[in-house]
């Protein structure tokens, strides 16, 4: 095997800075460390990709943003679209990204490569069945998807993840 696990299932496509892969890392091993998992990088029904996509084991979903700068924060106006595809919503930062900035209606992660923590809880706001059922079926499509490019890359050809 060439690289990390990550590397085969999301080759870099170089929009990532090494910054943002590594609060990245740290929000999926936060998400892991409570028994949920994280898709990352998922497209939603917009065709938007929200940075991570978690399934909790009862079936509520979030939106992990990550944020690696000012810059970055300030030059994105598509996450409140996201709201539309969760339960909840949460920004990723690095530890010394200035809080105070981030929507007081959105939860809060400051992460780095290795974990990160929960600096504020997302409120919930709960989505609506026939939602749900469409966002977790694109969920479990990405995800076994991804798995079966592991196994056999040329299986996937033709298909739409």
């Amino acid at each position: 095997m060439h690289g990390t696990l990550t590397d085969l299932v999301l080759p870099p496509d170089g929009r990532q800075s090494e910054a943002a892969l590594a609060i990245r890392r740290g929000a999926l091993r936060y998400v892991a460390a409570r028994g949920l998992v994280g898709v990352p990088e998922l497209v939603l029904g917009t065709g938007r990709r929200a940075d991570i996509a978690v399934l909790c084991a009862k079936g509520e979903v979030w939106v992990i943003e990550v944020k690696s700068s000012i810059a970055d924060f300030r030059a994105d106006h598509k996450w409140f679209e996201y709201r539309a595809f969760c339960d909840r919503l949460f920004f990723a930062v690095a530890p010394d990204f200035p809080l105070d900035i981030l929507p007081e209606d959105t939860g809060i992660l400051v992460a780095d490569g290795f974990g990160a923590a929960l600096v504020r809880e997302a409120p919930r706001h709960p989505l609506v069945a026939h939602q749900r059922k469409a966002l977790t079926l694109r969920l479990a499509r990405c995800a076994a998807g991804r798995l079966m490019g592991l196994m056999d890359p040329e299986a996937l050809r033709g298909i739409e993840l």
